[in-house]
């Protein structure tokens, strides 16, 4: 099976600073993947480079076989490279409904004139509506954004990542913000997305990194430190040295 992401030894660097270096690992269909490590390791450079944001200052990226290292994002967003970010940015005046179908409409390469009645197109309509039941939030569809909480907005833009029909999802700390007893409803969603996506997902909340997680890889001082599953990764010594430290000693049995 050809892998939906791989990257090659790829490295960032800013002047004479290497902020990514030689990081290599791949993404399959149905991937459930943690990016962890801590403040400063690289993670939300990698992620930039990834989503098209940045050029690699060297190595590879291929997506479904094809080279994208040189692709800007609106080229890697159609071809099912998605990014979500760790601050919201939707249109706070618009409804929830309106948001998603605009990126419906993106996606269809629909006018935007149209965008009045857009919304209630019945294509676009019956399109919104799966995905805004999809993720729990229906019931907000024809509420603005500026009036939802802020976990309901980090909701809506997961939808809106939906939207576009991804292949490969990038969720840049998606409970960020999010009170911590509502935590569980951003991954509640996460779990409902449909198993043939791969969803890359950096996040400092370690309890949700191991409830979401199948692998995960962990970034420090700007290199790949470790790749594996959630039960390994508390028993590694650099693992533990440079990022989980107490919070893998609480995790093991007593």
């Amino acid at each position: 099976m050809t892998d939906l992401l791989a990257l090659d030894k790829v490295s960032r660097a800013f002047g004479g600073l290497r902020v990514n270096e030689n990081i290599s690992f791949r993404l399959a269909p149905g991937d459930r993947v943690a990016l962890i490590g801590p403040n400063g390791a690289g993670k939300t450079t990698l992620v930039n480079v990834i989503s098209g944001g940045l050029p690699p200052t060297s190595g590879t990226l291929h997506l479904e076989g094809d080279d994208i290292t040189r692709l800007g994002i609106p080229a890697r967003v159609r071809r099912g490279l998605v990014r979500t970010f760790q601050v919201t940015r939707l249109f706070a005046s618009l409804t929830a409904a309106d948001n998603v179908a605009l990126a419906i409409m993106q996606r269809k390469g629909l006018t935007r004139r149209f965008f009045s009645v857009a919304t209630d197109m019945p294509d676009v309509r019956t399109e919104w509506e799966h995905l805004l039941g999809t993720l729990g939030i229906a019931h907000l569809a024809r509420i603005t954004v500026s009036q939802l909480a802020y976990g309901q907005q980090r909701l809506l833009e997961l939808a809106i990542g939906l939207a576009l029909n991804p292949k490969v999802l990038l969720l840049d700390e998606p409970a960020a913000g999010v009170p911590h007893d509502e935590a569980p409803k951003i991954l509640e969603a996460i779990e409902r997305l449909p198993a043939d996506i791969a969803v890359l997902m950096i996040e400092h909340d370690m309890d949700l990194v191991f409830r979401f997680a199948k692998r995960v890889l962990v970034l420090a001082n700007g290199r790949l430190i470790f790749e594996g599953t959630p039960q390994a990764v508390t028993a590694d010594p650099d693992v533990r040295r440079a990022y989980l430290g107490s919070y893998a000693d609480a995790r093991r049995p007593a």
